[in-house]
């Protein structure tokens, strides 16, 4: 990376300068850091490195510490200036040229890295219930939690995507009793739901049970004709499972529709029934962390950071929810996992503090867990921001896929970050105009792809209307873009083309940086913004430079960049598991 190799490039000149009492009081193992930035000014170089930082040590002032600095660096084909505290670094053609050969020979492998280690991460996300449709909210934790796992992993990561099914308690047997109702229905009865205020809470009125209910009296006639408007336990269970397994399976469906794959489905019923969350408890109260007060069992959870402690069985002898949440992430470390990363939405923001005190209560690293808290999504239609599910359409994912595409939604689900709230402007999404971010960077990768067809493909003289033979043959192509002569990018008598061929460049070089720096900081949203800036830079140079010119040695190297070009936008593309199309 470029700008780590400058760094220390004048790391090494200024100790050198030190040791040679160039830089007056400043000793060669004085604790310094320095820091490279790409500067604003293009007139300032490529990269710019500040060293005013130094002055504390060297009691000198800024100008003449880079002056001093800079005599004692000597890097081949790279001009060096300074400007008040800065070194500024313009690198080469063979500097430019690496970039681009770097790329061509490592290919969909550019910019991957191995900083994870291997570490096993156990990534949990959307983890909704069994209940009804996702809604956007779920949307937004899929395209997020799917693409922070690609990105993961292409940083060296060992990733196991999970989703953990709410399917105990209450919800799925008020899911039967909703089901019921839907039941009957289908059957002819006279029946709806209360519509009592308080009692309306206990059921899912909602329209998607309609097709569930079809579906149960088709396979199950004999036992639906049995039913009466009252349900006995065994009844209920019936149709409890029956509507779970349904809602469970439509969500699988969307979920692989969204490009969204899980390793494991954890049911939070079967760790009930594996008896782990009751040998949880056992062991909190064997180290002396829990306590009874008021006919309630609580965990000592204060002792660990929460603000207070909390309860883990009530009164009436059941667990709190938070009780198979210990029990879960208790088995998510014992199954060997190193970080426990989730994607929880921010009302869950209490949450987090009480969890981290049960895994260290039990003996472990609280620090092995990692929540990143996501904000809502703003549905935009018309120029209108609506919170979602407010509105009586476009309230499901579902109902989004549909209306602008699995591309577009998982792109706008991911371009910002997820601790900001998300405005999906519906309109703009569906629009194929360069103001859509989505369609801005596919069509860039799509221009590529056309300029390759196009090599290959026979044109027509203008002037006769003759056709003239392909400027490369299909066989020959590929070996002239790997063979082509980079310097040729830079020997041509045009200024705009020189220039945006090295902005090109250069923002190509940052993509490396930029995978490090998403990973550690669990930012997928930053290849969306790289994406929109490489495009840019992309389109630019396709404006001042003609890319397949009769020049055909020319027309290699340029080929060979916008080679380089389309490598790294499928690449990015396919982190958020978005389509790289050929055509548009």
């Amino acid at each position: 990376m470029l700008k780590q190799y400058i760094i220390d490039v004048t790391t090494n000149a200024i100790k050198n300068a030190a040791k040679e009492g160039k830089l007056n009081q400043l000793k060669a193992d004085d604790a310094f850091s320095l820091n490279a930035e790409i500067p604003k000014n293009e007139e300032f170089g490529d990269i710019a490195v500040n060293v005013s930082s130094l002055a504390k040590f060297a009691k000198m002032a800024p100008p003449a510490i880079a002056q001093a600095v800079a005599a004692a660096i000597n890097i081949d084909d790279c001009e060096i200036s300074t400007v008040a505290g800065f070194i500024n670094f313009k690198l080469g053609k063979s500097f430019l040229n690496t970039i681009v050969q770097e790329i061509m020979n490592q290919k969909n492998d550019y910019g991957s890295n191995d900083y994870g280690a291997g570490q096993k991460v156990i990534l949990e996300y959307v983890s909704a219930n069994p209940t009804g449709p996702f809604h956007i909210g779920h949307g937004r934790w899929a395209a997020m939690g799917s693409a922070l796992a690609n990105l993961l992993k292409f940083a060296g990561y060992n990733v196991y995507q999970e989703f953990y099914i709410n399917d105990a308690g209450n919800q799925i047997k008020n899911l039967g009793r909703s089901l019921h109702i839907r039941v009957l229905q289908e059957l002819g009865e006279k029946i709806d739901f209360p519509t009592d205020e308080i009692e309306k809470k206990s059921y899912y009125p909602g329209d998607y049970l309609i097709p569930v209910a079809k579906e149960f009296v088709k396979e199950n006639s004999a036992f639906a004709k049995t039913l009466t408007n009252d349900l006995t336990t065994q009844q209920l269970d019936t149709l409890s499972s029956f509507a779970k397994a349904k809602m469970l399976e439509l969500q699988k469906e969307l979920l692989n529709k969204f490009h969204t794959h899980f390793d494991n489905f954890y049911s939070e019923t079967d760790l009930h029934k594996s008896g782990k969350v009751e040998q949880c408890v056992n062991k909190l109260n064997e180290l002396g962390m829990l306590y009874e007060k008021e006919g309630a069992l609580w965990f000592k959870s204060s002792l660990f950071g929460d603000d207070q402690d909390r309860v883990l069985r009530k009164t009436d002898g059941s667990n709190t929810y938070l009780t198979a949440d210990i029990a879960y992430h208790h088995d998510k470390i014992k199954r060997g996992f190193d970080k426990l990363i989730n994607i929880w939405g921010a009302d869950h923001h209490g949450y987090v503090a009480r969890m981290r005190a049960s895994i260290e209560a039990l003996g472990d690293d609280p620090n092995k867990l990692e929540v990143l808290l996501g904000q809502l999504v703003n549905i935009v239609l018309n120029g209108e921001a609506t919170r979602m599910g407010k509105r009586k359409n476009m309230v499901t994912l579902e109902d989004l896929i549909d209306e602008v595409g699995v591309d577009a939604t998982r792109y706008w689900m991911i371009i910002r970050s997820i601790d900001t709230t998300l405005d999906f402007d519906i309109e703009l999404a569906k629009s194929k105009t360069d103001e859509n971010p989505v369609f801005y960077v596919q069509y860039a990768h799509a221009r590529a792809c056309s300029i390759f067809r196009n090599a290959k493909t026979e044109r027509i003289n203008v002037e006769t209307k003759e056709k003239i033979a392909p400027l490369f043959e299909e066989d020959e192509l590929d070996k002239a873009i790997m063979d082509a002569d980079l310097n040729l990018l830079w020997s041509v008598d045009d200024e705009k083309s020189i220039a945006s061929a090295r902005k090109l460049i250069l923002k190509l070089e940052e993509f490396k940086p930029l995978i490090l720096s998403a990973a550690k900081n669990r930012a997928p949203y930053m290849i969306c913004k790289y994406l929109q800036e490489l495009s840019g830079c992309f389109h630019q140079f396709y404006t001042f430079s003609r890319v397949l010119t009769e020049d055909k040695k020319l027309a290699a190297a340029r080929l060979a960049l916008v080679k380089s070009v389309s490598t790294v936008i499928k690449t990015s593309l396919g982190l958020l598991a978005v389509e790289a199309p050929e055509r548009m």
